[in-house]
C-alpha cells in the first residue's frame, strides 16, 4: 500500500507518493555525485575533495581554471539539456499514451536541429563567429521544433489525433528533416558544415558560461511549468473519453502540452545538439522506478536525463584520450538496442 500525501494549495492540488520522494531525493544525491564526479575526469584528474573546495571558492588557480572554466560550463549544459530532452520525453508518451514516443522519434528534435543549423549558416562570419547574439538561438531552436510539432500535429488531425497517426507522420516528418539538415550543411561553408555536423550529433564540447545564464533560468521556467500540469499529463493516460467526462478540452490541452514539449526540446537542442534516445529511455528507466504518475515521474525522469547526458559527456571526453566523441554517439548507441527490445516487447503484447 502506497503512503501518499496530499499537497493542496491555492493553485494546484497534488498526491505525492512518500517512498517515490524517498527515491527522488536519493536520485539528487545521484545527480550530485555524478555532476562532481565528472568535474573530477579529464586530461588532468582532480580529486573529488578538490573539486569541492574549488566549488566552495578554495583551490589553486590552475585547478579552478580548469574546473570553472573548461569543465563547470559544459557539465551543466549537459545536465539541463539531459533534464529537458527527458522531461519532454515523459510529456509526449503521456499525450500520445505510447511508450516508443519521443521527440527525436517524430521529429520535433530534427526540426529543432534544423533551424539552428539555419541559424548557424546565416549568422555566422568567415570568423567562425556568431553575428548576432547566442540568446537568439534558442529562439531559433523552439520556432524549428515548434513548426515541426504544429505540422506533425496538423497532418495527423482527423476529427482529433490519434496516437498511432501521430507516431507514423512524426517519423516520416523526422526522416525529412534530417534530409533538410544535410542539404543546409552541403550547400553551406565547408568550416560550418564540420562544425554542425558535430554539433547534429549531439555535443556540449563548445558550451560557454553565456549559454549557461540562458539555459539554466529557460529550463528551470519550463520544469515548474511541467509540474503545474501534471494533473492534466495524469488525465491523458486515460484517454479521451474519460478526460473529456472529467471536463478536460482534450484536444486544447493536448496542444498546450505539445507546445510545452517542443520549448523543452528547443532549449535543449539550441546548446547540445540533437542528442538522441534521452527523451525516449529516461521516462521509462522512470516509471519503473515510482511508477506512472507525473507528479513523481517528471522530477525522476528530469535526474535521470542529466545523469545520462552527463555520463555520456563525461565518458566522451574522457575515455579515448586526446579524441573526443560527442555525447550523442553514446547515448545513441545505448538508446537504440533499448528501442528495439521495446518495439519486439511490445509486439509480444
Amino acid at each position: 500500500m502506497k503512503k501518499l500525501l496530499n499537497l493542496q494549495t491555492k493553485f494546484f492540488s497534488q498526491l505525492i507518493d512518500l517512498s517515490a520522494m524517498k527515491r527522488l531525493g536519493i536520485l539528487i544525491l545521484v545527480v550530485a555525485l555524478t555532476f562532481i564526479m565528472s568535474l573530477s575526469v579529464g586530461d588532468s584528474f582532480i580529486s573529488p575533495l578538490k573539486v569541492i573546495s574549488i566549488m566552495l571558492g578554495n583551490g589553486s588557480s590552475f585547478d579552478t581554471l580548469i574546473v570553472q572554466e573548461f569543465r563547470m560550463p559544459r557539465i551543466i549544459v549537459a545536465l539541463f539539456a539531459g533534464m529537458g530532452l527527458a522531461v519532454s520525453g515523459a510529456i509526449l508518451q503521456g499525450i500520445i499514451r505510447n511508450p516508443l514516443a519521443s521527440p527525436d522519434v517524430i521529429g520535433i528534435s530534427a526540426g529543432a536541429g534544423v533551424a539552428v543549423v539555419a541559424f548557424l549558416a546565416i549568422f555566422s562570419d568567415a570568423n567562425y563567429s556568431l553575428t548576432v547574439s547566442m540568446e537568439w538561438m534558442p529562439v531559433a531552436a523552439f520556432v524549428g521544433a515548434a513548426i515541426t510539432a504544429l505540422v506533425v500535429y496538423t497532418l495527423s488531425w482527423t476529427n482529433g489525433v490519434t496516437a498511432t497517426r501521430l507516431v507514423m507522420i512524426g517519423v516520416g516528418i523526422a526522416a525529412f528533416m534530417q534530409a533538410a539538415s544535410t542539404v543546409l550543411m552541403l550547400v553551406g561553408p565547408i568550416y560550418q558544415a564540420s562544425k554542425a555536423n558535430v554539433w547534429i550529433t549531439g555535443s556540449v564540447n563548445s558550451a560557454t558560461w553565456q549559454q549557461v545564464n540562458i539555459i539554466i533560468p529557460v529550463i528551470a521556467c519550463l520544469f515548474i511549468i511541467t509540474l503545474l500540469v501534471t494533473r492534466h499529463l495524469n488525465l491523458q493516460q486515460f484517454g479521451n473519453d474519460v478526460a473529456t467526462s472529467l471536463g478536460q478540452r482534450v484536444q486544447k490541452t493536448r496542444l498546450a502540452l505539445l507546445l510545452l514539449c517542443t520549448a523543452l526540446v528547443g532549449s535543449a537542442v539550441a546548446f547540445a545538439g540533437t542528442i538522441g534516445f534521452v527523451g525516449l529511455m529516461a521516462p521509462h528507466i522512470a516509471r519503473r522506478l515510482v511508477g506512472s504518475s507525473f507528479g513523481s515521474l517528471i522530477p525522476v525522469s528530469a535526474c535521470i536525463g542529466g545523469i545520462l547526458v552527463v555520463l555520456a559527456d563525461t565518458i566522451g571526453r574522457s575515455l579515448f584520450g586526446s579524441l573526443e566523441v560527442p555525447a550523442g554517439v553514446f547515448t545513441a548507441a545505448i538508446g537504440a538496442p533499448y528501442f528495439i527490445y521495446l518495439l519486439i516487447k511490445m509486439q509480444k503484447r
